[in-house]
């Protein structure tokens, strides 16, 4: 609340007293490459991030009443039909006279219905044997159950599972961290590597695509053939297997001769998806902590989605003893503990995207620094700087990015939960329309996700509000369409396979390694794991790698509009300026 009621001071402070603001960058950009990133820069937003620390107050103020009205030990232990925790001392109840019990040597629950027609029965137990039944988490489950349970893991060899696996942990720990360095280090190698290595890459991809559809387009006209002359009958079934298979063969040869002309037209494009991949290896290469970003954000995911998960358990436990007899009652949750369930599962989606927004900020005005530096080695301290943009200026612009991505993805968890309300097998016009639903905000979803990031970037680059960077985003995008294309479609799947490159080695180390240790009984448990782990350090380095690219070609984009290069000097490298219309005069007169 504090930050944001600064950035109300400061905005205002700067809206008073000066004229020109990032609204006007034009101007700047052209008489000084500093202040694109340092100058006329203020609180952007604001009144987002007002609504992000009145939102977090309303969350604490929700969370507090139910736990003031909740008990935990309701949901680990369970609970009789007077409320009364298992397993503990309970404190009695004026209002609830059969409250107040001393069940510490009542463990178990046990949950059942004594006819068709009574309510659940609820009651807590000193052992599941005594009412015939198997423990299972504080819980006591029927036989037939557990004993089905227990003949397909006696029969899987899983009886002792997790003991087993905690052995083979014990037995393999220091391979495992081993094999953890091994991905770790070779995730930066096939970072640092993808520099050079891109091209024969994409090439290679490019023509494996090709040969692919050549050889699937003659197998097609071949197998047409075939069916002509073993197919001698001109009955309708014949002729239609006939015109079938000369149709597939017909569509298929469109198929290979589109993607070839695709392919040759967009061949400069090509070329700079490549010089980009080689420009943000550079970027990567001059700094290298960026790498280590993505860890930041991993762990504090991993504490949002905890404490998410704990509170929810408390929201679950919270309730009004409501007396129903002499010898039950039952927990009631009020309009305010049902409200808090879906503000607590927005206030997870709203805080991880935030999270997720601060890193794609953080990287992004690195990188543009980087950029808009015409000598790299006099770089000062650009991730240092780029945070501190972020914590000062702009945490009002995340706010409001992740609260329109958090709010499509709420509104998508209520609509499968209406889903689940109104479930019908049998209507399948419900079953359609939601299905639809579904699909068009999952889509809408991820352009949302597309569009904030770059709108992002152009914050970090111009110091711009939301709306403001969204629609400089929306405009080069839109202007160079054709090669956001080639670099969502080419870029996206070499780093998909510089992924599958890691975890591939990785497990093949693991498999080699893990193989010849004696004693190990589930070598696939560790290896799935170590696999597990490879993926996610792969794919932290290869997100900080694919924001870096984005973030150069929105720099490239705008550095085309702006200047000219010759009356107008350009920001980038001398490896992008082969891309513009007027490479050959700004080549030459650089030279001079």
């Amino acid at each position: 609340m504090g930050i944001a009621l600064n950035c109300l001071k400061y905005s205002n402070k700067v809206e008073s007293t000066e004229d020109k603001s990032t609204r006007n960058v034009d101007n700047d950009v052209e008489t000084n490459e500093e202040s694109i990133i340092s100058k006329n820069r203020h609180c952007t937003d604001v009144k987002y991030l007002l609504v992000f620390s009145i939102f977090l107050v309303i969350l604490i103020g929700l969370l507090s009443f139910c736990i003031s009205h909740g008990d935990i030990d309701r949901i680990t232990n369970g609970y009789d039909n007077c409320i009364n925790v298992c397993g503990r001392e309970n404190t009695p109840s004026s209002e609830v006279p059969c409250k107040g019990e001393n069940l510490t040597s009542l463990n178990y629950l046990v949950v059942k219905s004594a006819n068709e027609t009574s309510s659940i029965s609820r009651e807590c137990v000193a052992s599941c044997e005594s009412v015939n039944m198997k423990p299972l988490l504080n819980r006591c489950l029927p036989k037939d159950v557990k004993e089905t349970s227990e003949k397909f893991f006696s029969k899987s060899g899983f009886r002792n599972f997790f003991e087993e696996v905690s052995e083979d942990l014990d037995i393999c720990w220091r391979e495992i961290l081993y094999l953890f360095a091994t991905a770790f280090v070779l995730s930066c190698i096939i970072v640092f590597l993808l520099q050079y290595i891109v091209g024969i890459l994409v090439w290679l991809v490019l023509i494996g695509i090709v040969i692919a559809s050549i050889i699937g387009s003659i197998w097609l006209w071949v197998k047409s053939s075939h069916v002509q002359q073993s197919t001698p009958d001109d009955s309708e079934v014949g002729v239609q297997r006939k015109n079938s298979w000369l149709i597939y063969a017909i569509i298929g040869t469109i198929i290979t001769i589109c993607i070839c002309l695709i392919i040759f037209v967009m061949r400069k494009r090509l070329k700079l998806v490549i010089q980009l991949f080689r420009e943000a290896g550079k970027v990567i290469s001059s700094m290298p902590l960026l790498l280590f970003e993505p860890f930041l954000t991993f762990l504090s995911l991993s504490i949002t989605v905890t404490l998410w998960f704990y509170f929810a358990l408390w929201i679950e436990s919270s309730g009004h003893i409501m007396m129903e007899s002499n010898h039950t009652a039952s927990l009631v949750k009020d309009s305010t503990m049902k409200v808090t369930r879906w503000y607590n599962l927005l206030a997870m989606f709203w805080f991880t995207q935030f999270i997720m927004g601060c890193q794609h900020c953080v990287i992004a005005g690195a990188v543009a620094a980087w950029f808009y530096t015409n000598n790299k080695n006099q770089l000062n301290h650009p991730i240092f700087h780029s945070f501190r943009h972020l914590t000062r200026y702009h945490l009002g612009t995340v706010a409001c990015g992740s609260l329109i991505i958090s709010l499509v993805q709420i509104i998508r968890v209520m609509l499968k939960a209406v889903e689940y309300w109104l479930r019908d097998p049998q209507n399948k016009v419900v079953v359609f329309i939601i299905t639809c639903c579904h699909c068009c905000l999952g889509c809408f979803e991820n352009l949302l996700q597309y569009l904030t990031r770059n709108a992002y970037i152009e914050t970090a680059i111009f110091g711009q509000p939301f709306c403001e960077a969204g629609k400089g985003a929306f405009k080069l995008l839109s202007n160079n369409a054709l090669q956001v294309f080639t670099i969502n479609s080419v870029g996206d799947f070499i780093l998909f396979l510089s992924k599958a490159f890691v975890v591939f080695c990785t497990v093949l180390i693991g498999i080699e390694v893990i193989q010849h240790k004696e004693g190990v009984q589930h070598g696939w448990v560790l290896i799935v794991l170590v696999g597990l782990f490879a993926y996610i350090v792969s794919h932290c380095f290869v997100s900080v790698y694919e924001m870096t690219i984005d973030t150069i070609f929105i720099c490239f984009c705008d550095d085309c509009e702006r200047n000219d290069g010759i009356s107008k000097p350009y920001f980038m490298p001398r490896g992008l300026m082969e891309f513009v219309q007027n490479s050959k005069k700004v080549l030459e007169h650089s030279h001079k």
